[in-house]
């Protein structure tokens, strides 16, 4: 043998626990420099040198991120991350993909619908947020607001569509017709959907056709079946509703319109339906602990009802936990006067 290579190791010496039987035949009476052994026996043990991919982990299907980690709260839950969500990462539209910026965007705007820093933070923490990114116990210090908002679109596929492709903003969530709750981003982004509250806030559009002065408004969208029961016709969007329970047919929680005043302005509302309230609260009071700033109460009036009218900036500035779009501008009535928001605290109360 030559000076300076590794003495052979013949391979039939190998036992067949290291080597199944139709390796050992192929490489019967070949050598094996001693060097590279530990890589061939390594192979062997992984079948004959093919790679094996690695377990997927499953997951339950409600979970909810924030700062890259997953939180069950019990509901169905559609990320960004699979297939069929909406993803408002993406700077290319969802429903046109060849098309990057919004439908009616100015000219010279950006390609993304939404911020990755949350501003006017104090110095020392905005210096960590900038040299390592959002951990939770820093989200949790600074995000105070959950926002309701309703989407006047009647369904999460739409909602995405007229939000992300036409405006140009974004939203944390998506609570369609069936309860399905559609994540669009991580919590720790700051989403386009409340403006002076995007910096303290997360948000959420609820498919719902909104509220209006004239009840007609309502009957193009919601009919009764022959028993006199209400339902809901969401629009199409591209052919589809994109709603993912198969057969679902949307029935306002209450059968009837809800007359309310919000701003001092009469509305007449449907209500959401029960698929929706029942992930609503489950949303809400996994949002409550995992951000435990957002208190789980609404803006009050004097007399404990619900506040009809927006808040003043120094009290919006006071305030902190579940919030109506309504509450930050005059401009908006959203979420509307049919939204229950009694059932809603009362659901989270009686959560374990």
């Amino acid at each position: 043998m030559k000076r300076g290579h590794p003495e052979p190791v013949n391979v039939k010496k190998l036992s067949c626990v290291t080597m199944p039987a139709d390796c050992r035949r192929r490489h019967r009476r070949r050598s094996i420099p001693a060097t590279i052994l530990p890589t061939v026996v390594g192979a062997a043990l992984c079948g004959c040198l093919a790679p094996q991919p690695p377990a997927k982990l499953e997951r339950r299907g409600d979970e909810i991120v924030a700062c890259g980690q997953f939180f069950h709260i019990g509901a169905p839950v559609v990320l960004w991350l699979d297939p069929g969500g909406y993803d408002a990462y993406r700077i290319e539209c969802r429903f046109t993909p060849d098309q990057m910026l919004p439908v009616d965007a100015p000219e010279g705007a950006s390609l993304a619908r939404y911020g990755t820093f949350r501003r006017h933070l104090p110095e020392e923490d905005a210096a960590i947020v900038r040299s390592r990114g959002w951990d939770l116990d820093l989200l949790a210090k600074h995000v105070d607001l959950f926002v309701l908002h309703y989407d006047v679109c009647g369904s999460a596929r739409r909602c995405f569509k007229v939000l992300h492709d036409i405006r140009g903003l974004s939203v944390h969530f998506l609570l369609d017709v069936d309860g399905t709750i559609y994540q669009t981003l991580d919590l720790k982004e700051r989403a386009w959907h409340a403006g002076p509250a995007n910096d303290r806030s997360i948000g959420i559009e609820i498919a719902n056709m909104g509220a209006y002065e004239d009840r007609a408004k309502l009957d193009d969208w919601y009919m009764p079946d022959p028993q006199g029961r209400i339902h809901f016709v969401p629009p199409l969007t591209d052919g589809s509703t994109g709603i993912r329970t198969t057969g679902f047919i949307a029935r306002p929680a209450r059968n009837e319109p809800i007359l309310g005043t919000i701003h001092g302005r009469t509305l007449w509302q449907y209500d959401l339906t029960d698929a929706q309230y029942e992930s609503l609260i489950k949303l809400t009071a996994a949002l409550g602990r995992i951000l435990p700033r957002i208190r789980m109460d609404v803006p009050r009036a004097h007399d404990r009802s619900v506040r009809s009218h927006a808040l003043s900036p120094d009290e919006l500035a006071r305030y902190s936990g579940l919030i109506g779009h309504y509450h930050l501008t005059k401009e908006k009535i959203d979420p509307g006067p049919a939204l229950d928001w009694h059932r809603l605290l009362a659901g989270i109360a009686a959560r374990p």
